[in-house]
């Protein structure tokens, strides 16, 4: 298909409507927008939809303790939602709910065309029940002690320290996360998708190429451990869309979330008179792409394209995945001010710095991406300020002193053009494999090119000479062209910049038309395009969040609420978990002898200890390789272990504990020193 008749819809997971938006969704929002922003340049066909989750239990909870209704909390986050993705210039063409009556019909035919085909299957199944709220439990609303490796205070779904996976029944010491009752097993009958018939299918479609290669090996373990069919009801109470044919059953949020790109899309062909049908029938030429975090990829490699084939519609094109946000490089922390809401953002720092900032770091992996606010500071002012938009005010002066904003007729350096525009299709292929950091440095790259050009020239020199006045034009002249491209390559990055700058050029910046100079053409007087960042931004920004986050933390609550949703996107980074001094005294800090140590290989910084706590040996692993070359002149010494910590399942085993050292990191870190003649197994107090 060539780039001019692409027909093309991109979606981006659907935030939940239970919280605001923060710096970890606004990663994928710019990602999917930069995109999205390149297909439009290039003449695509494209459209770019998106929706809030707004159905399941964490919302009915949440409005009931707010004393409002779940449509009066879902419309009031909708409303901020879009209001923060319209501040970072998200370029949405229709921004919709899945609690809506697209989103009903689409669910309904779906389950429909599935029940028809003989993939809904029914069973009854035993269930824990709040007696006291006198409700089903769903798997994230009940904790207690894994089943496998019986460590505390773990979902009802999965243990988040060895990762296996179990029915809520199986939970040691069960307790309702919502009331805090010990909850009690109740039969009800429940509706299943029957998953393992597409096994075959999803096997093909998973080495496909629609997904990257890391999503793909990783869907490969589902497999290897086999399908289960997909319990897709709840019990009433529940807010979201009743099942048909039954009174007290509705449809799990994650059967009715993805359906929401379908609704969205179709509430956006209802407005526009888009063919729906082109982009969803199951022989479609147009292409689909869904643009998520690596928390829901499990969702959406497995369970969505077998909806889709199941109800005889089209899979996606392509699922492209990322990873988490850091700061800082360390996880996002409310007590550090580094998690921070869109909103607080936008208060103190241009929206464009961040899309930049991201952009140059992003490539088409799923690896984590870290904001380090003082490179932030220092890459936003020197690329865009420093280098970009000084290119256009060096210039830009004589041009309009001089020569009443005419640009001269010719090019001074036409190969030098030339070697700008030859760069377009490399560049543009970078942003079409969504290689956005190769394409900023190509662009980058190109710019300090342009800036040379101009110093080498010093028309500051020239315009001080008599006689060079047509000199002085074209190279002027030759510096705005060169901006004029490079402005052109940055245009999907920074559409308000671009904006700006096309009303300073008087003309659009689209792909096909850089090639071609603006010559004897007339400029606007120079307006400064962009402003420096200041530290003291960045430190206010932070002093806001913290205000911002203790409030939160201080305000009432009605009932104890779970972290963690099933909403179509999850967090999209770690938080960090700040504790009391009561928690820190709950630690138990034992002695332990170091039996064994050995580096870990496919590990930077991870060695192997075996440790003798006295009481039992222990394996536990520390990131502490570059500070101890030698693992052997460890062993024998006495370190200090936090014994009580649970059992954490690694890629290279299970770390059963964690040894204290301290220092900055790297090199600069030290096990904390011990008298060998201390008991192994003793108590740290």
């Amino acid at each position: 298909m060539s780039k001019s008749n692409r027909q093309i819809l991109v979606t981006c997971a659907l935030p939940y409507a239970n919280g605001p938006i923060h710096l970890g969704h606004m990663l994928e929002h710019i990602q999917a927008d930069i995109w999205v922003r390149f297909q439009r340049m290039r003449g695509n066909e494209i459209y770019f939809v998106c929706a809030d989750d707004a159905h399941g239990t964490p919302i009915m909870l949440k409005a009931d303790q707010m004393g409002i209704t779940p449509e009066q909390l879902i419309a009031e986050v909708q409303k901020s939602h879009y209001a923060d993705f319209c501040g970072f210039n998200i370029s949405f063409d229709n921004y919709h709910s899945t609690h809506s009556e697209e989103n009903r019909e689409f669910s309904e035919m779906i389950y429909n065309r599935l029940k028809e085909n003989g993939f809904i299957k029914t069973r009854t199944i035993s269930q824990l029940f709040d007696p006291e709220k006198a409700m089903f439990l769903p798997d994230r609303f009940v904790k207690g002690t894994c089943p496998k490796c019986k460590s505390e205070d773990q979902y009802g779904d999965n243990c988040e320290v060895c990762s296996a996976t179990y029915s809520p029944t199986e939970l040691i010491n069960p307790r309702s996360v919502i009331s805090g009752a010990t909850p009690v097993i109740k039969e009800s009958e429940h509706f299943f998708f029957d998953l393992p018939s597409f096994e075959a299918m999803l096997k093909e479609w998973n080495r496909s190429g629609a997904l990257q290669s890391e999503v793909a090996n990783k869907m490969q373990e589902w497999f290897d451990t086999g399908l289960q069919q997909w319990d897709i009801s709840r019990d009433a109470p529940y807010f979201g869309f009743k099942i048909p044919g039954t009174e007290n059953k509705y449809f799990y949020v994650w059967l009715d979330a993805p359906i929401g790109y379908m609704a969205s899309f179709k509430n956006l062909c209802n407005r526009r008179n888009i063919d729906f049908d082109q982009f969803w029938k199951q022989d479609s030429n147009a292409e689909l792409y869904h643009f998520i975090g690596k928390d829901i990829m499990y969702f959406h490699s497995l369970f969505w394209p077998a909806m889709l084939e199941g109800a005889n519609l089209r899979k996606p094109s392509n699922i492209f995945v990322h990873g988490y946000v850091t700061v800082n490089g360390e996880k996002m922390s409310k007590s550090r001010g580094t998690f921070i809401q869109a909103a607080t953002y936008l208060k103190h720092l241009d929206p464009e710095c961040l899309r930049y900032y991201y952009a140059a770091k992003l490539s088409n992996r799923i690896d984590d991406l870290d904001l380090n606010l003082e490179d932030f500071v220092q890459r936003v002012n020197t690329d865009l300020v420093n280098k970009l938009v000084n290119l256009a005010s060096r210039n830009a002066g004589f041009i309009q002193k001089r020569f009443a904003g005419k640009l001269a007729d010719k090019l001074d350096d036409e190969a030098l053009f030339n070697e700008f525009i030859a760069q377009s299709e490399q560049i543009a292929a970078y942003y079409e494999n969504r290689e956005y950091a190769k394409a900023v440095r190509e662009i980058m790259a190109l710019t300090d090119k342009a800036n040379k050009y101009v110093d080498d020239k010093a028309p500051w020199v020239i315009a001080k000479e008599e006689g060079r006045e047509a000199e002085l034009q074209r190279v002027c002249s030759m510096g705005i062209q060169l901006f004029r491209v490079l402005m052109g390559y940055l245009k999907p990055v920074l559409p308000k910049l671009a904006e700006r700058s096309e009303a300073f050029l008087q003309a659009e910046l689209t792909w096909d038309n850089l090639a071609q100079p603006l010559l004897d053409h007339e400029i606007a007087a120079f307006k400064a395009l962009f402003s420096r960042v200041d530290v003291k931004q960045i430190d206010a920004m932070i002093e806001a969040s913290k205000a911002e986050n203790a409030a939160v933390n201080s305000a009432p609550k009605a009932e104890k609420t779970v972290k963690k949703s099933p909403a179509l996107e999850g967090e999209f980074e770690p938080v960090e978990a700040e504790i009391s001094i009561d928690d820190f005294a709950k630690m138990d800090l034992r002695v332990a002898k170091v039996l064994g140590c050995e580096a870990v290989p496919e590990s930077k910084k991870l060695l192997k200890f075996q440790l003798d706590l006295g009481f039992e040996t222990r394996q536990v692993f520390s990131g502490i390789k570059a500070a101890y070359g030698n693992p052997d002149e460890l062993v024998g010494r006495y370190v200090i272990v936090v014994a009580n910590l649970a059992p954490r399942k690694m890629k290279f085993g299970i770390s059963e504990g964690m040894i204290l050292s301290a220092g900055s990191g790297g090199e600069d870190l030290f096990l904390l020193d011990v008298d060998a003649g201390v008991k192994a197994g003793s108590r740290v107090k």
